[in-house]
């Protein structure tokens, strides 16, 4: 079986790593042949974490050679797209494209959908709002990282959806040693995007540094204005060294705004802490609430005071840690594991081949 793979990124980016390239060993075993393309390369990767402006002339030459791909592309048995084939151009183009070729299977991770249907511009609501909705509508198979966006795939009329989360391969991650240190550490991982939501627990971490020392690690991304009132230390993020990178953690946070984006994550921080048998505080948020057992493997947030309570409670309890990390550990090796989770998906691109 062949399948052209067309990502957004190369595997530097992280949807595109996870959802994707992590699967290509197993499936290759299975007999499923996957040809890669991304959209976008490196060079545009990195200028886009940098908030830097992007080269036009690169990115017609990217779109210029995906539409190649997909004129081309009737030597393979299925196509698997992530999120779409043409980002900000109309539905009716990839129709053209697309359609009759050969049968197609998206995958979501996100809320794509809401760059569209929530931009400011009243033209991109009208020409785009509904373009992922057809792009879902059409497809053999609708793959989902988790139940809200499996909610926006049925509402589409999507002929079959399934939810795969988002997961980590297990053997990459090792339990944390139990520890008695004085600093607690609160840890957070993540990109230069996301990293301003940690501005909503400023106040938070001061208050609990001024009963007690803490230190915040953070990998990944770092905002700006963080207050000097306690230790900051900024690591930047490598694909080898991320699981090393999280031993030093004690806790593992994930703060995110009650907003329709947010509600399009799929929690993987979450996972990448409780792999490593870390204890977790999430705000009470989208997919969250399904991966973080709240008292049981970490805690839920929606207010300041519930967010210190947490913190402190697992700052005061080591034993408390290691209980809900071990916890955390056994529901990502049963629910959200590679091991899991590979053979699933194999499963799920050889039905849709066969399905009309």
């Amino acid at each position: 079986m062949r399948v052209l793979l067309l990502t957004r990124y190369s595997r530097s980016g992280a949807s595109s790593r996870l959802r994707y390239y992590q699967y290509l060993p197993f499936l290759n075993e299975q007999g499923v042949v996957v040809d890669v393309y991304p959209l976008f390369e490196e060079k545009y990767l990195k200028r886009l974490n940098a908030g830097q402006s992007q080269n036009p002339a690169a990115i017609l030459l990217a779109y210029l050679h995906r539409i190649y791909l997909l004129i081309s592309c009737k030597a393979y048995d299925l196509l698997w797209i992530e999120y779409e084939v043409l980002p900000w151009l109309p539905d009716w183009l990839e129709k053209i494209l697309v359609r009759g070729v050969i049968p197609y299977i998206v995958d979501y991770d996100d809320a794509i959908f809401h760059r569209y249907d929530q931009h400011a511009s009243p033209w991109v609501r009208f020409l785009l709002g509904h373009k992922i909705d057809a792009v879902m509508r059409n497809a053999r198979l609708v793959i989902v990282g988790n139940m809200y966006l499996f909610e926006k795939a049925v509402q589409s009329g999507a002929k079959l959806v399934e939810c795969l989360p988002t997961v980590v391969d297990s053997t990459r991650y090792r339990l944390k040693p139990f520890s008695h240190r004085h600093v607690f550490t609160i840890g957070w991982i993540g990109s230069p995007t996301t990293a301003d939501y940690l501005k909503s627990l400023y106040a938070v971490l001061c208050k609990l540094s001024r009963r007690s020392e803490i230190r915040l690690v953070l990998v990944g991304g770092y905002p700006k204005d963080i207050p000097s009132a306690f230790p900051v230390e900024y690591r930047p993020w490598s694909e080898e060294t991320e699981a090393a990178q999280m031993m030093d953690f004690d806790v593992g946070i994930m703060p995110i705004p009650d907003k329709l984006w947010a509600y399009g994550k799929c929690g993987y921080k979450l996972i990448q802490y409780m792999a490593c048998g870390l204890p977790v505080v999430a705000s009470r948020v989208g997919a969250n609430i399904r991966i973080v057992q709240d008292g049981v493997n970490g805690y839920l947030a929606s207010t300041d005071k519930h967010w210190e309570q947490a913190l402190r409670a697992l700052q005061e309890n080591p034993e408390l840690r290691q209980a809900m990390g071990s916890q955390g550990r056994m529901d990502v090796e049963a629910h959200y594991s590679l091991q899991v989770a590979a053979p699933r998906l194999a499963n799920l691109i050889r039905d849709s081949l066969n399905r009309e």
